[in-house]
């Protein structure tokens, strides 16, 4: 499996954690995401993440900033991503199983790093369930 991962300054912390998680489970990870706590602008990092998913250079991508909606809503941009903005395990099972969500937006600001690495794990490992939910999916994209 790969995964791209991506991050604004807020998600410095949480992004290392999930890449030392991943890897330890034999994940291959692309890292476009700031490596410092300074101020940045999240779009810069995570179009990288949304255009391998949507390139499918990647399975999976993980965005991570403050409260994970201006990550999820640049990378909802991309044709062939379905970004979901998750904040409980519950919300990413669900996120997978009824919209095939390909990247996983991670709020840093108000999940805590165990929650975080739980959601990973969940997102990851969850298989989108097809049948009546294909439909709807398929009219997500507009063009």
């Amino acid at each position: 499996m790969t995964i791209a991962i991506g991050n604004d300054h807020a998600g410095t912390d949480y992004k290392n954690a999930v890449i030392a998680h991943l890897e330890s489970k034999g994940i291959t990870v692309t890292n476009y995401g700031t490596n410092s706590n300074d101020s940045v602008d999240y779009p810069d990092f995570v179009h990288p993440v949304a255009s391998d998913v949507s390139d499918k250079k990647v399975d999976f991508g993980i965005i991570i900033c403050g409260s994970g909606n201006g990550a999820n809503m640049t990378a909802n941009k991309h044709q062939e991503v379905r970004s979901a903005l998750c904040w409980t395990k519950e919300i990413a099972a669900l996120a997978r199983q009824h919209n095939d969500a390909n990247i996983l937006s991670i709020p840093a600001r108000f999940t805590a790093l165990q929650q975080a690495l739980e959601m990973v794990d969940v997102f990851l490992n969850t298989a989108f369930e097809g049948g009546r939910h294909a439909n709807r999916v398929a009219k997500i994209p507009v063009c």
